[in-house]
Order: C-alpha cells, then sequence, then structure tokens
C-alpha cells in the first residue's frame, strides 16, 4: 500500500470508529450521573434500575432495525444520522430536567449505540484492504475504549461544579457534532456501491484506499452477490451456518466473560480490595486505562499474530484471572493488592484478546450480501447478553461472588476451544472468507 492511500485510509478508519468512541462515551458517563439522576427525579431502586435500562433497550432495538438502512441508504448515511442521534440524545438529555424525557432522549441514544455498534465495523471492514482489515476494524473497539475513558476523566473534571450531572451527559455533544461532521467528507464502502451497479464510483474508492488489485476485487465482489442470489437470500439458510455461528459465539464470551459487571460496578468491586475506598471516579479511570493500552496492544498485532492466537492467549490469562477472583470471594481476601491485581488481570486479557477482535471477526465472516444481517446478529447478541449481565449482576453478587466469577472463569476457558476451532481469517480478502466458510 503507497503511502499517500495508507494515511488516507488511517484517516477514513479513524473517522468512522469515532462511532465507537460515541458508543463507549455515552455508555460509561451515566456511572458519573447516575446517583444525582435518582435524587432528582425522586426514583425508587425499581424505577431507578428502569431509567439506567432505558439506553440498553435502545441498543437491542438500534442493533436489530438498523441493518435495513444501511442496505437501503448506505453506510455512510447511516453514520451520519447515527451521529445526530448521538448529538440530539446528549444536548436533551441532559437540558431538560424532566424524567420522561429523559428516558425518551436516552433511548434516542442507545439506538444509536446499538446502530454504531452494527455500520460502524461493517463500513470499515468493507472499505479496508485485506492486508490492514484487522486493525482498522479494531480502531472500533480502540475508540470503544478510549470514550469509556474519556468519560471517566470527563466526569471526574466536571464533578463539583453546579448541575454537574447534566454536563457530564450534555459533553457528549462535542464529540457527537464533529463525528457528523467530519462523516460528510467519507467515501461510501465500495461494496455497497457495488450493489447499487456505481461500480465506476466503487473504483474510485478502491484507488483512494490503495487497493493493489481492483480488477480482482470488482470481479471477486460480483461473483459474492451472484452466488448469494442478488439479494434474495436471507441469513439463516443453511448455508451460513458456520459464519452464524462463529458471530453468536464469540458475541456470547465477549459478554458472559464478564467484562460489563467488572466495568459497571468497578467502584463496589475495587472497593473490597481495601486499596480504593474512596474516590470512584478515580477507581474507573484506573479501569479505563487498563482497557485502553491492551486494546491499544491488540490492534497493533492483530494482523500479525491472527484472530485464533490473540483469542487463545486471552482465555488462559481471563480463565486464571477470573479464577483468582472467585477464590478471592470464597476465602474473602479482600485486603491488600489482591482483588485489583486480578481485576485489572482479567481486563488486559480481555481488552487483547475478546475485546479486540469481536467486531473484526463479526464483521469478516459474513459474505457480502448478508453482511449488514450477519453484523445485526452479532451485535444483537453482544447487547442482550450485556443487558442481562448488567441487570442480574448484583443478585448474583449478593448470592456470594465466587460462584459467578467461577463462571465467568469457566466461559472464559470455553474460548479457548473457540479459538482452535475458530478459522484464520488475517491477511484474507473478505471474498476469499467468504468462499472457505460458506458451503452449498
Amino acid at each position: 500500500m503507497k503511502q499517500v492511500p495508507k494515511i488516507y485510509m488511517f484517516w477514513v478508519a479513524f473517522v468512522a470508529s469515532l462511532g465507537g468512541l460515541l458508543f463507549g462515551f455515552d455508555t460509561a458517563v451515566i456511572s458519573g450521573a447516575e446517583k444525582q439522576i435518582q435524587a432528582v427525579f425522586g426514583l425508587t431502586d425499581f424505577t431507578h434500575g428502569f431509567t439506567m435500562a432505558t439506553a440498553l433497550i435502545g441498543t437491542i432495538i438500534g442493533a436489530l432495525f438498523c441493518g435495513k438502512p444501511a442496505e437501503r441508504y448506505g453506510r455512510k448515511r447511516s453514520l451520519i444520522i447515527i451521529g445526530i442521534l448521538y448529538l440530539v440524545s446528549a444536548v436533551f438529555s441532559g437540558a431538560i430536567v424532566n424524567w420522561y424525557s429523559f428516558m425518551f432522549f436516552r433511548f434516542l441514544g442507545g439506538l444509536a449505540v446499538g446502530a454504531s455498534s452494527v455500520v460502524g465495523p461493517l463500513f470499515i471492514a468493507e472499505i479496508s484492504p485485506a492486508a490492514w482489515r484487522g486493525r482498522f476494524v479494531c480502531f472500533f473497539q480502540f475508540n470503544i475504549v478510549l470514550g469509556i475513558l474519556l468519560a471517566y476523566f470527563s466526569n471526574y473534571w466536571i464533578a463539583g461544579v453546579p448541575n454537574d450531572w447534566q454536563w457530564m451527559i450534555i459533553a457528549e455533544a462535542i464529540p457527537a457534532f464533529l463525528f457528523s461532521v467530519l462523516m460528510f467528507s467519507m467515501p461510501e464502502s465500495p461494496r455497497w456501491l457495488v450493489k447499487q451497479g456505481r461500480e465506476s464510483d466503487a473504483v474510485a474508492v478502491f484507488e483512494k484506499t490503495g487497493e493493489s488489485n481492483i480488477a480482482g476485487e470488482l470481479e471477486a465482489i460480483r461473483q459474492s452477490l451472484a452466488d448469494a442470489g442478488r439479494g434474495i437470500d436471507r441469513l439463516f439458510r443453511k448455508k451460513y451456518w458456520k459464519p452464524i455461528l462463529i458471530a453468536f459465539i464469540i458475541a456470547s464470551l465477549n459478554q458472559l466473560s464478564g467484562i460489563n459487571a467488572i466495568l459497571y460496578y468497578a467502584p463496589r468491586l475495587l472497593e473490597l480490595s481495601g486499596v480504593f475506598r474512596e474516590g470512584a471516579m478515580l477507581q474507573s479511570i484506573i479501569i479505563g486505562l487498563t482497557n485502553l493500552c491492551f486494546t491499544m496492544l491488540g490492534m497493533f498485532i492483530i494482523d500479525k499474530v491472527g484472530r485464533k492466537t490473540l483469542i487463545a492467549i486471552g482465555a488462559v490469562g481471563m480463565a486464571f484471572c477470573q479464577a483468582m477472583v472467585a477464590r478471592g470471594f470464597a476465602l474473602e481476601a479482600f485486603h491488600g493488592y489482591y482483588m485489583l491485581i486480578f481485576l485489572m488481570g482479567y481486563v488486559a486479557m480481555f481488552a487483547l484478546s475478546l475485546g479486540a477482535t469481536i467486531w473484526v471477526v463479526i464483521s469478516e465472516v459474513f459474505p457480502n450480501d448478508v453482511r449488514a444481517g450477519g453484523q445485526v446478529l452479532g451485535s444483537m447478541t453482544h447487547w442482550v447478553w450485556s443487558a442481562l449481565l448488567t441487570w442480574f449482576f448484583p443478585l448474583c453478587l449478593s448470592l456470594g461472588g465466587q460462584y459467578i466469577f467461577t463462571f465467568f472463569s469457566v466461559v472464559a476457558a470455553l474460548a479457548l476451544l473457540f479459538a482452535w476451532w475458530l478459522p484464520e481469517t488475517k491477511g484474507k480478502s473478505l471474498e476469499q472468507i467468504q468462499k472457505e466458510l460458506i458451503k452449498e
């Protein structure tokens, strides 16, 4: 890849993955405001829990229904609309102090989170050259954890000013506005353009992004679309069983290994360590920094060592760390740095493996004609497990932390079997992956 197209491709991937930054920011920013929201609106524990879950409900619906607009109107337009939803949600959730409007606009933000988790990786995978696709799609995951970290820092800086909970939420409007504006300068997915019969436009995009074999790519895309039945095929057909299973398993392992339990309930868990009994905002920043550093490492090596190797390494580390946390609960080993070390170890191993690979793998394994639907399936699986885990984790913790963390450890260990079975996709074109995975 020549230097100029490489720089341009980095810019395209960066801008498109800002949807991931908003995804992470929107998910984490509420952690700094949730106690004040309960007080301001006079919520009971039940209504407070429902209010916090409103955005999660939106993510499920957004992930479920964004596939058709992405197919009909294109990836670029869909991402612009998603950015506007983020912007509207951020401004009005914070500016209007009314419980019903707060839930409505948080729900809109949830729609944007769910939709961006589908369309962002889809767009990046379809526009990236094969040799660089892994790290470019990893930009999306990198920006999710960067968004989480920025939200933690933002909450820390804003805390203490008058009406701080409102300003915490409104702060998201800044990156949302930048994302919406910058997306206007982005090209459309060349694979979507070919599907629309706009091959000359697709060629222009391939030239900009440094594709070395444009004629070969166009022919492979035409063939893959013809094999798929010219858009008539649906996702849930026998020949797609393997991509469907891969997407479902990696999304399930991603959540059921316990990541959101730790990210959402970090202050409670870290207080048990005895190291950080005050300063919940600073505790969250420590987790965010760990997540960010190891996501960066995964992003830089994913196209060198491959998806299988990263998942395998991470599975061993995650299973060990979660087992040690379970042991800590069983023995009530809450003194010193014991819990902190193994919680941070789990976050690091997760970020390096399942965190770095989930959106890459899901975006790669489906053929062109059903890729949007496949992305929806993977994202839906992710968000349903996320909602259930977030909702029930406090109850599980009250019954005994050793049980739920033992479960997390077993799930992480199963990721090792998944890595052994998973076909390696590094360095292959999307059409080549399709031929290997789809058997008539």
